[in-house]
């Protein structure tokens, strides 16, 4: 039995905002470049937990246009494209010659899925304020500019566990856990898919977390529009706490597994084929998530049918982009995608990021 403690390295989540001199510039930059694979892992098709790998190293280098940001493709997933572009808000689609049959839909103004994918770490105690403070502002932000989509909205942590070991086991003995709050007595509501990575945030416990089951209408592991108390709700799913591990590339991995979104698997429904999906990232580098920001993205680009534009990406750290930063890797490889300054109020950065569905929507095509 183990205490959930992370050894500290540099530039992690807290400390970046602890110590913003020497990991995080003053100011933000949404300046970015990125990288879009042309060839994606796919997904397993048993019941292991592994993805399945690709070889990136043999992609071409391939560019292309979206919605006024040029792109270009790289084969080196070691670090971030030293390609630039400022990212052009408010590109509405072209309606204006009518007598030319137009197959694109007037913006998408259909599906998307939100996907929150937070750290647990202990990196994270400096920041929990700050993204309490951010909860019902992500949610005011996504009632105001998606009211005419149908979202769902899902929250998962890094880790491969549930709760705090230690205080399982001191529940178990009939000690007292050394996390106020943590509870004992409902213990036996924790289901297999809590301690599955990728899975659904509903019932997060351990250090500063919620410790307590959420009440997610229909017994779904993510939340829709029809969501009672749909502010509150999502703060109690993304109330993770600080007492786990930050593997974020790998949850995401396994969240686009096929099985988990199917019927009887965890996150059934949720990841729609017909959806726009975007991902927002708050956490740390992830230097320990098995498998490479490349072999993520390919198994993203696997559950969106190859479309890199059917995908929008925020990342909440370090503009800078530090080599170290795989998370960055992964994000910049998307033609929608933000990184933005983690010293910031977390909401000013998601609702810049939200502008870019607009522009995402113009242009995809649901396959």
């Amino acid at each position: 039995m183990h205490l959930h403690t992370r050894p500290s390295a540099p530039c992690h989540f807290g400390t970046a905002l602890v110590l913003g001199l020497a990991c995080t510039p003053s100011g933000s930059d949404t300046t970015t470049g990125l990288s879009v694979p042309d060839t994606w892992a796919g997904s397993s098709t048993g019941g292991s937990s592994d993805a399945v790998t690709t070889d990136l190293s043999a992609t071409a280098s391939a560019s292309s246009t979206a919605s006024g940001a040029t792109t270009s493709a790289t084969t080196d997933d070691s670090s971030p494209t030293t390609d630039a572009t400022t990212l052009i808000f408010d590109v509405g689609h072209d309606t204006a010659d009518t007598d030319t049959a137009d197959t694109k839909p007037p913006g998408c103004k259909g599906k998307i899925d939100l996907l929150f994918v937070i750290s647990r770490d202990g990196s994270m105690k400096s920041a929990q304020d700050q993204l309490i403070t951010a909860f019902p502002k992500f949610i005011e932000t996504i009632e105001a500019k998606f009211a005419d989509f149908d979202f769902h909205i899902m929250v998962i942590d890094g880790d491969h566990e549930w709760g705090l070991e230690s205080c399982d086991l001191a529940c178990a003995q009939g000690q007292s856990c050394v996390v106020p709050g943590y509870p004992c007595d409902l213990l036996h509501l924790v289901t297999t898919c809590d301690w599955t990575i990728g899975a659904g945030s509903v019932f997060p416990a351990g250090g500063k977390a919620a410790n307590t089951p959420c009440k997610i209408a229909g017994g779904r592991r993510y939340l829709t529009k029809e969501q009672p108390n749909l502010a509150e709700t999502f703060a109690c799913v993304a109330k993770l706490g600080v007492s786990g591990r930050d593997l974020m590339g790998e949850a995401l991995t396994m969240a686009m597994k096929p099985e988990i979104n199917a019927p009887g698997g965890c996150n059934a429904g949720f990841l729609r084929d017909d959806a726009l999906l975007m991902v927002t990232f708050i956490g740390g580098f992830d230097y320990d998530s098995k498998w490479d920001p490349g072999t993520w993205s390919a198994n993203v680009l696997k559950a969106k049918k190859g479309d890199a534009e059917a995908v929008v990406m925020l990342s909440i750290l370090d503009p800078t982009c530090p080599a170290p930063d795989r998370i960055c890797q992964l994000v910049k490889k998307y033609p929608y995608h933000l990184v933005a300054d983690g010293m910031l109020p977390f909401d000013l950065p998601f609702e810049q990021a939200t502008d870019l569905v607009e522009v995402a929507c113009a242009e995809y095509i649901p396959g």
